[in-house]
This record gives structure tokens, sequence and C-alpha cells, in this order.
């Protein structure tokens, strides 16, 4: 038993399954950054992804697939790059905006879609993300003379590069594990480094009635709904289709953090986050591509897991 059933997700459009978990993640980041003045970033991740690993190792009977040898090391690679992507994203969101964020991390999905193209094609969606990445980083981005936070930068080019690990783990992971056995494990390793972390930083706040409510509620919307989502359409799509579906993320992102956040993007910025959303969607794989290479055969892996 699954999180979520495979047999509806197999009939929906993989598309459409994308849309909508990113909705579901994008929401539920707006939300966390409003409890960051009280909690911290590390706080707030640390409930999301304690919660998120009790609801997917509960709901989707993990104790009955756990992983062994190849499988097991697969699980814990994946779960850790899983919680350094999410740390480097919320530690980034205290700095600068949220589609500002996304939109600078979309750098690492979009480098896993054009990394085994040939076509020279490809370099001129290159040349227009870092056109995207140039408007951004300007002044003009934020409304300040100082443009957006250095660090801030850092930290959400730093969560491209392990977004973009979350994704070629996360094919393997994919096609190794049959429900989402293998993501509830990898989310309690993640959380084994991130709830002790948000404890020493946040203290006896994490305890408070609403703190924990909130908490649930972005443990829900930012992680089991959107990557039981995300990997049951891995199983479906390559891991260049799957970067690329992605590159609507920066313009829910900016919605969702105008919506919850009242994060108001400028002009420059929400010109920005365009050029970077066009350059992913240019840089779509052809038909031939969709098959994902990089992920192990299914059967071969699956006999690593008990029941």
């Amino acid at each position: 038993m699954s999180a979520v059933p495979a047999a509806p997700l197999a009939r929906v459009p993989p598309q459409l399954l994308l849309t909508a978990a990113a909705v579901s993640l994008q929401g539920g980041a707006a939300l966390a950054t409003t409890l960051f003045p009280s909690m911290g970033a590390p706080g707030v991740l640390a409930l999301r992804m304690g919660f998120g690993a009790l609801c997917l190792v509960l709901l989707g009977r993990a104790w009955r697939a756990v992983p062994s040898g190849r499988a097991l090391r697969l699980v814990v690679a994946f779960g850790l790059v899983l919680g350094t992507m999410n740390l480097l994203f919320y530690l980034a969101l205290e700095r600068i905006p949220l589609g500002v964020t996304v939109a600078l991390e979309l750098l690492g999905p979009l480098g896993v879609a054009v990394a085994g193209s040939r076509s020279r094609r490809d370099l001129l969606w290159v040349a227009l993300a870092v056109a995207g990445l140039a408007v951004l980083l300007g002044p003009t981005a934020t409304g300040q003379a100082d443009g957006l936070d250095p660090l801030g930068v850092l930290l959400a080019l730093a969560t491209g590069g392990a977004w973009a690990g979350y994704i070629l783990l996360g094919s393997r992971l994919a096609h190794a594990v049959p429900g989402t056995a293998g993501l509830a494990w990898a989310m309690v390793v993640a959380s084994c480094a991130l709830v002790p972390l948000g404890v020493v930083t946040a203290g006896s706040a994490l305890l408070e009635p609403a703190h924990l409510l909130a908490g649930l509620a972005i443990a829900v919307l930012s992680g089991v709904v959107p990557y039981s989502v995300e990997l049951a359409t891995l199983r479906r799509v390559g891991a260049r289709a799957f970067g690329v579906m992605m590159s609507l993320e920066p313009a829910v992102a900016a919605l969702a953090g105008l919506v919850v956040a009242s994060q108001v993007p400028t002009l420059a910025a929400f010109v920005g986050i365009v050029l970077v959303v066009v350059a992913s969607l240019g840089a779509v794989p052809g038909r031939s591509d969709a098959v994902d290479d990089l992920a192990p055969d299914a059967t071969a892996s699956a006999h690593q897991f008990g029941n």
C-alpha cells in the first residue's frame, strides 16, 4: 500500500500531476515562511520533515518494505540529498523571496535537462536562463540598491545543485522501490539529521500547539503529497523530461508567495522568472529522450526489499 494510490495516478497525465505537486509544494513553502520569525528555518523544517516521515511511514506501511544491501545505500543517499536540499532551500527563503528562490534553484533541473543533449539549440536556452539569472540578481529585481542578499542567492543556487541530485537519485529510487516505502525511509534518514538541528535552534517553540498544527500542514503540503506524486511521475518519465516539467515551479512559487506571504514581485523579478521558465520549457527533450537511462532495472532491484 502506498500513501498515494498508484493506479489512479497512472491514468493522470504527468504534466497535470507535476502541476498539482507544484501547487501543493509551493503553497506549503509559502506557509513555512510565515513561521520563520518565531521558529527560524531549521525549526520549521524539523516539523515538516519529522511529520512528513511519520505520515509516510504510517500511511505507506513502510515497515513492510525495509531496505537492505544496495537499496539501503540508495535510500540513505537519497535521504541525505533530500535533507540537504530542503535545508538549503529554507535557509535561502529566510533571505530572498520564494519566487526568486525557486527560479534560481531551477537552474539545477535545467542542467539535468540539457546535460545529455547534443543539440546546439540547447545553448540558446542556457543563454536565456543566464539572462534571467542576471536580471534576478540586479538591484531592480528587489527594488533595493544592493539587490538580492548574496548569501541567499548562493544558498538558492546550491539548492539547485541538490535538486539535480534529487532528480537523478529519485529516478533510481522510484524504479527500485515499490510505492512510497523508499521515500518514507529516505524521509526518516533526513529527519534524523534535521530534527535535532531544529530542536537546538528553536527549542520549546516547536511544541506550541499552533506551531505543531502548522508544521503538520506544511509536512503534508510540502512533503507527503508532492514527493509521492513526483516519485510516481518519475516511474513514467525520464530524469531529463522530469527536469523540464518542473519549469513552472517559479511561477507557481511567485503566486504562492504573493497569496500566502504577501511577497509582491517587482517587474524585473517577474521578467527574470519568465526568462528562466521559458528557457526550461525550450529545453524539452524529444520523445526518444523520455526513457530514463539512469534508472536501474526495477525487477532486479525490487528483491532487495523484504515484506
